[in-house]
């Protein structure tokens, strides 16, 4: 498997579609096996406790509809339930990519490997054991670059009116450019591109980076399926990196 960003552009739908077909590589497997149990694990139970509490949470939130918008509850009230699962998702997800930082790096980096038909660089505990501190660093800028943001949009939630109608668009919006930021900067960090230049590269294939965003935050509230989309989005997010990006920013350590 040999590719480089001479393919034609495609789209975040496609990338995304690929990350389930390459986790189940021979050879790439044992990779995806540590993050995915730090996802099944973290985000099982939390989506098992999310649930036990969805019945209190949902009457409290749709408890501050203005009288003026009580005509449209049946439809704030689905826009309640995907709202609350929308930043549950994203923020346990989070904590699990935090958790499994170190090893979805070596994900990125074996398939990256693979796909481009590399010599695939030399892995042990030494070598992992190395990376964390600039692993944990990047994770850093990450949450540095995203909690103001994350913190307007939540007030946002407390605006009567506003809260029910517009903030839950503006979120999803933001957990899709969030996501695509969060997994494709696994292979552009393996390769030292500093966080800064990463978001501007990604700017110019917004609507890409935006549709994979999308699809991986969408998963990422659906039962069972939320378990996997951990190697799964890190999976397509380097088959991306591969095609779109890799010619210009690559350089092997």
């Amino acid at each position: 498997m040999v590719s480089s960003s001479a393919t034609a552009p495609r789209s975040g739908v496609y990338y995304f579609s690929q990350g389930w077909k390459l986790i189940r590589l021979p050879g790439i497997r044992r990779f995806v096996i540590l993050p995915l149990l730090v996802n099944i694990v973290l985000m099982g139970s939390a989506f098992w406790w999310l649930f036990t509490r969805l019945d209190t949470w949902i009457p409290s939130l749709m408890s501050r509809v203005p009288d003026w918008l009580q005509w449209l509850s049946y439809l704030l009230w689905p826009v309640a339930v995907i709202s609350v699962l929308l930043v549950f998702g994203y923020f346990f997800s989070t904590i699990a990519n935090w958790i499994a930082a170190p090893f979805s790096g070596l994900l990125a980096e074996q398939l990256e490997a693979r796909i481009t038909g590399a010599t695939p660089p030399d892995v042990g505990v030494f070598g992992i054991m190395k990376d964390i501190p600039r692993i944990l660093k990047r994770e850093w800028q990450k949450l540095a670059w995203y909690l103001p943001r994350a913190v307007v949009l939540l007030i946002l939630y407390f605006i009567p009116g506003i809260g029910q109608t517009v903030a839950p668009v503006l979120w999803f919006l933001f957990s899709a450019w969030m996501m695509a930021i969060q997994y494709c900067d696994y292979p552009f960090d393996n390769h030292k591109v500093p966080f800064a230049t990463m978001r501007e590269t990604l700017r110019t294939r917004k609507v890409t980076n935006m549709q994979f965003g999308a699809l991986t935050s969408l998963f990422t509230m659906i039962p069972v399926l939320n378990l996997v989309i951990l190697p799964v989005a890190i999976c397509g997010a380097t088959a991306m990196w591969v095609d779109c990006y890799r010619d210009k920013h690559a350089m092997w350590k």
